[in-house]
């Protein structure tokens, strides 16, 4: 296990520098150093000196990859993608291209971010294996049946619809809750109390029925029908066999939100007003901020790296036949 974990780690390296470099040749693509520069200065008419103090206080008066004037080595390392990548690798993300410190907002805006994500993530992955085991258990009945109609019908519906609905229904008719804005302490949780609730209910129809074919699945494999010719009885066939055995395929879909659940939810903290990582993300990419898309981007890639790794890891809890060679 170990040996394979060390692997993984390593086979991280190449990723994440490929996604720097992605993210780097995207955005330059678009923007050079002096439109960067123009942009933050905020002035009609920027003088060429101007300019150039700009990119040499922010480490942008180099070349972008490769630097022809330079010798050895430094072709490369002298560079702005060079100086800017390498100390992500030490989780050291400087300063904004506005003055800012990363590391400052990333830690002050992670907790508001994690204040949405954790509740809806574990509330909602109870509620929808719970519902997705009820219409499994009732399966070819009238209970099934609708619930799947539900299912469809809620995952058809956008979730701007939900925001919207629920903002202009319980904040603004039944004023039962503020409808955006974010305080901190316990005076927050009257401002996440809708969009946790919006964000488990958005989730129930595509996350339920997906659940129920991946039970349905299990329960038409020989080993159930063993357990059914034994004697046991469906409550137990569903709970201790198969419950457990699609625990790999749901650990699988839960990787995917690991990243979220730092980063944020970009459509949820921009309509409720919440000062997460995700109204970060969206704020630096307005302004062309790149020192902070590049930070998350880099960010996110780890955290999805280590999902992963936590994932198979979680496979040899659930299925100890499960082995890494």
């Amino acid at each position: 296990m170990i040996a394979y974990i060390l692997r993984r780690l390593l086979y991280a390296i190449p990723i994440l520098i490929g996604v720097n470099v992605i993210t780097f040749t995207l955005f330059f693509v678009v923007n050079s150093p002096d439109d960067m520069a123009r942009l933050h200065l905020g002035v009609k008419r920027v003088t060429p000196e101007a300019i150039q103090k700009w990119k040499e206080e922010r480490g942008y008066d180099r070349p972008l990859l490769y630097n022809a004037q330079a010798r050895g080595a430094a072709k490369f390392t002298d560079t702005i993608f060079f100086q800017k990548s390498v100390k992500l690798f030490r989780f050291e993300f400087g300063r904004s291209d506005a003055g800012r410190d990363i590391g400052y907002d990333i830690r002050t805006r992670m907790g508001p971010s994690l204040a949405i994500a954790l509740p809806v993530f574990a509330v909602g992955l109870i509620t929808y294996v719970s519902f997705a085991l009820l219409m499994a258990f009732f399966r070819a009945t009238y209970l099934d049946f609708w619930g799947v109609v539900l299912c469809v019908v809620m995952m058809s519906i956008s979730t701007l619809f939900y925001i919207i609905g629920g903002q202009y229904l319980v904040g603004k008719v039944w004023k039962l809750v503020p409808i955006s804005g974010y305080e901190g302490g316990l005076s927050a949780i009257k401002f996440l109390i809708l969009p946790i609730a919006i964000g488990i209910i958005a989730g129930v129809g595509a996350s339920s029925r997906w659940y129920r074919t991946i039970f349905l699945e299990e329960m038409s494999k020989e080993y159930v029908r063993t357990a059914r010719a034994k004697g046991l009885s469906e409550t137990t066939v569903l709970f201790k066999h198969v419950l457990k055995n699609a625990m790999i395929p749901i650990l699988t879909g839960v990787v995917v939100v690991i990243p979220a659940l730092f980063l944020g939810s970009l459509i949820f903290e921009s309509f409720f007003g919440i000062p997460g990582l995700g109204s970060y993300t969206i704020d630096a990419i307005n302004s062309q901020d790149f020192a902070i898309v590049r930070a998350m981007v880099f960010l996110g890639s780890v955290l999805y790296i280590v999902g992963l790794i936590l994932t198979d890891i979680s496979y040899t809890l659930v299925d100890p036949r499960v082995r890494f060679e």
